[in-house]
């Protein structure tokens, strides 16, 4: 009578997990899942693409093409390619923002330092005349300025 019971049991057991546990196997993965809603349909772009190309093809401010608004001295051209620092336009908009409040408050000949270099700047000539790459801030005396400013 135990064997039966135990029969019946396994054989009910094995009708239950047939019922309740599905063929996992036929079950679509994340990965398919993740394929699927995000596959672009004809002649659709990608968000993510439109704002590459969008960043992409913004014109980038080169040394000696900086604008009419700020202006880079001869030795300061020569500084910043010696010393590989890129002039790009988050630089630059640094450097504009910079030179505006130091004419605010008065200043004169300014030490201008960002992320990337320090710039001695001639403010009321709106002029970099000479920069400095992080590495070698540590190395120079800057003399002849009025003011500093912080452009993190």
């Amino acid at each position: 009578m135990l064997i039966v019971r135990t029969q019946e049991f396994t054989i009910s057991m094995s009708k239950v997990n047939s019922f309740l546990i599905p063929n996992v196997s036929s079950l679509p993965s994340d990965v398919q899942k993740a394929e699927q809603t995000n596959a672009l349909k004809k002649g659709q772009t990608s968000e993510f693409k439109g704002l590459m190309d969008r960043e992409l093809l913004q014109p980038q401010v080169t040394k000696k093409d900086i604008g009419p608004e700020v202006n880079v001295s001869t030795h300061a051209v020569k500084r910043l390619q010696e010393r590989n620092i890129e002039l790009d336009g988050n630089e630059y908009m640094k450097l504009k923002e910079a030179m505006g409040k130091l004419r605010a408050k008065g200043g004169h000949d300014s030490l201008v330092i960002t992320n990337k270099a320090a710039y001695v700047v001639d403010v009321d000539k709106n002029t970099v005349v000479t920069a400095v790459d992080k590495n070698n801030m540590n190395e120079n005396v800057f003399t002849k300025i009025d003011s500093t400013i912080f452009m993190m």
